[in-house]
């Protein structure tokens, strides 16, 4: 199975830390946040991993190289610059990701969760019928309304008890195949679409989670990932 971790962002609220390196290398607890990503990754046996760049991408590709310094194998995504947005990227990426179900992983966030049971429910999605699966997380504070619901297992758009998405998931690539490669587009529109015809699935994280969407995120992730780092 493969693995896409998105790293084409701007980072706008994270300037002037962002002006310079892209978001996915600032560094918590030590290593950057891209790096906790392979390293989990490949620690659950996914060693085929998918990177998209717009942003100062040149630096992204030279600070992991091919992948092999991770026990990994790096395919690049070049995007323009702007990016496509979450959706688009991944539908840019699709020669590289293949026909077979993948994990996609926000180069932006920090999170302990561990990715194997993740490749499990990854192994269930058809394109019959199931086409993504998501991890999702107690609201934090800056996402108390939540994004989608979950209830006997089923993802939605719509009710109270709203959870807030992770930012990793597992999709079919048919999920994909109405969009232009080489167009912007959303992820969560695709993903509202398929919970009304009741084909997501999802589970709850419970563990550590950080969106380092502001210095001030950045610098809560840097101090717990310390203690976890090792």
């Amino acid at each position: 199975m493969k693995a896409m971790i998105l790293a084409a962002g701007r980072g706008e609220r994270m300037r002037p830390l962002t002006d310079h390196l892209p978001k996915p290398l600032l560094e918590a607890g030590g290593r950057p946040l891209i790096v906790w990503h392979i390293n989990r990754l490949v620690a659950a046996g996914i060693t085929e991993l998918v990177i998209n760049h717009a942003h100062l991408g040149d630096k992204l590709v030279e600070a992991l190289g091919d992948g092999s310094a991770f026990g990994a194998r790096i395919s690049w995504s070049a995007e323009p610059e702007g990016a496509l947005e979450t959706a688009g990227g991944i539908a840019h990426a699709a020669a590289l990701l293949g026909d077979a179900p993948f994990i996609v992983v926000n180069g932006d966030i920090w999170c302990d969760a561990d990715f194997r049971p993740l490749i499990r429910a990854a192994a269930g999605l058809d394109g019959n019928g199931l086409l993504a699966h998501l991890l999702l997380v107690p609201n934090p504070p800056h996402n108390p309304d939540g994004d989608f619901t979950l209830e006997n297992g089923m993802t939605g758009d719509s009710g109270p008890a709203r959870l807030t998405f992770s930012g990793i998931g597992a999709y079919h690539p048919a999920l994909f195949d109405d969009l232009d490669p080489d167009t912007p587009a959303k992820l969560a529109p695709l993903l509202r679409i398929a919970m009304r015809a009741r084909r997501v699935s999802g589970a709850l994280h419970t563990g550590r989670w950080f969106d380092v969407g502001t210095p001030q995120r950045l610098a809560a992730a840097d101090a717990f990932a310390r203690t976890q780092a090792g």
